[in-house]
C-alpha cells in the first residue's frame, strides 16, 4: 500500500480512483465494510475495464482512503477533541490490511478547514484524484463548517462526473458500529462490547517507561508503558494478553494512580503471567489488547492487602485464559 502525505505527493499519472473519505479512527467494522467494498470494486475495475456496474468502459482504478492528520476536531475543537482509537501509524497498519492500493494523509490545518463543499468535490476528488466513485456512510460531512453532505456530495457527483455509493448505519446487536460508541464503550471498560464493533481486540501500543519500582519491590514484577495521550480505558484491573518482541504473553494490567502507594501517580503497569527473561529496551513497543475488565481500582489498607488482592486478580486470570484454549486472535 502506498501513502502519500499530501496532494503533491500523488503522482500525476495514479490514474482513475475509487475513493472514501474519513478519519477511520479506530478502522472498525463499518470502516472495514466500506473500505472492502472499495478495494472490491477497483479491483473489478482492473480486470474488466469496466465500471460503475453501468457496462461503460472506464479502464482501471485504483482504491484509495483519503484521511486527516491531525484528527480535525483538534484543529477545530481542541478542548473537546477525542482521544484517538488508532493513532495515525496504527490507522495505516489496519488500513493496509483491507487491501487498499493507497491512503492519502491529508494535512488538516485551519485554512484547510474553510474549503467549501464544492471545491473539495471538484478541485480534490475529481481534477486531482480522478475519482469515478465516492463511498460513504450516510451520515458523511465534509466541507467548511461540515456543510456538506451525502445529498449534496451526490449532487456534485453528477455534475462532476463521479458516483456517489451510500452505506446506511451498521449496527451490532443494536448498537451503531461508530468511532465514538467505540470511545464511550472504552471509557467505561467495557472492552469487550468494544472488541464486537472494532472486530478486533482493543489495544494501545507504547514503549516501556521507568516505573518506581514498587512492582518488582513490593508485589510483582511488571512492565510500566511510558506516558501514553491516547485512548484507554477507565481505570482499574483488566485481563490482558500482551506482545514484546513478537511474542505473545496472558498478562494482567493495571491501569490508574496506584493509590495504596500515597501521592497520585497515573501508571500503565503489566503483568507478565508466563514470564520469562526477554529483550527490552526504551524503544520497545508494548501491545496491550485489553479483553476483560477485571475490577475497579482499589485503594487498600497496605501492601500485603494488595498483595493479596494481585495474587487472586492472577488467579482469575489464569482461569480465564484456560478457559480460551482455542483463543488465537492475538
Amino acid at each position: 500500500m502506498r501513502i502519500f502525505h499530501s496532494l503533491a505527493e500523488v503522482p500525476a499519472g495514479f490514474g482513475s480512483t475509487i475513493v472514501s473519505v474519513g478519519n477511520f479512527d479506530g478502522v472498525h467494522l463499518a470502516h472495514q465494510n466500506v473500505l472492502q467494498e472499495v478495494v472490491t470494486r477497483a479491483k473489478a475495475r482492473s480486470v474488466t475495464g469496466y465500471g460503475a456496474g453501468t457496462g461503460t468502459k472506464t479502464g482501471p482504478a485504483k482504491s484509495l482512503a483519503i484521511t486527516f492528520e491531525p484528527h480535525p476536531a483538534r484543529i477545530l475543537r481542541p478542548d473537546a477533541a477525542p482521544r484517538l482509537i488508532t493513532p495515525l501509524p496504527i490507522k495505516l497498519k489496519l488500513l493496509e490490511k483491507t487491501g487498499l492500493d493507497a491512503v492519502l494523509v491529508l494535512p488538516f490545518t485551519r485554512d484547510f478547514s474553510v474549503t467549501p463543499p464544492r471545491e473539495f468535490a471538484r478541485e480534490i476528488l475529481r481534477q486531482r484524484l480522478k475519482a469515478d466513485e465516492v463511498h460513504e456512510g450516510d451520515n458523511f460531512h465534509f466541507g467548511h463548517k461540515a456543510e456538506g453532505n451525502i445529498d449534496r456530495l451526490a449532487q456534485f457527483g453528477k455534475e462532476f462526473g463521479f458516483e456517489v455509493i451510500t452505506y446506511p448505519e451498521q449496527k451490532i446487536r443494536g448498537i451503531p458500529v461508530s468511532s465514538s460508541q467505540i470511545r464511550a464503550l472504552v471509557e467505561r471498560g467495557n472492552t469487550a462490547q468494544a472488541r464486537h464493533l472494532l472486530g478486533r481486540i482493543f489495544s494501545i501500543t507504547a514503549p516501556p517507561g521507568r516505573g518506581r519500582g514498587y512492582g518488582h519491590k513490593y508485589t510483582v514484577p511488571t512492565i510500566n508503558l511510558s506516558r501514553y495521550e491516547e485512548l484507554v480505558p477507565t481505570d482499574g484491573v483488566y485481563i490482558t494478553r500482551t506482545i514484546i518482541n513478537g511474542e505473545c504473553f496472558d498478562s494482567v494490567t493495571n491501569i490508574g494512580n496506584r493509590p495504596t502507594f500515597g501521592a497520585d501517580s497515573f501508571a500503565i503497569e503489566t503483568h507478565l503471567l508466563n514470564f520469562h527473561p526477554i529483550d527490552l529496551t526504551a524503544e520497545t513497543p508494548v501491545e496491550i489488547f485489553f479483553l476483560r475488565r477485571l475490577r475497579e481500582e482499589i485503594k487498600f489498607p497496605s501492601v500485603e492487602a494488595l498483595r493479596e488482592q494481585i495474587a487472586k486478580d492472577v488467579l482469575r486470570s489464569r482461569r480465564y485464559f484456560r478457559s480460551l484454549k482455542s483463543f488465537s486472535q492475538v
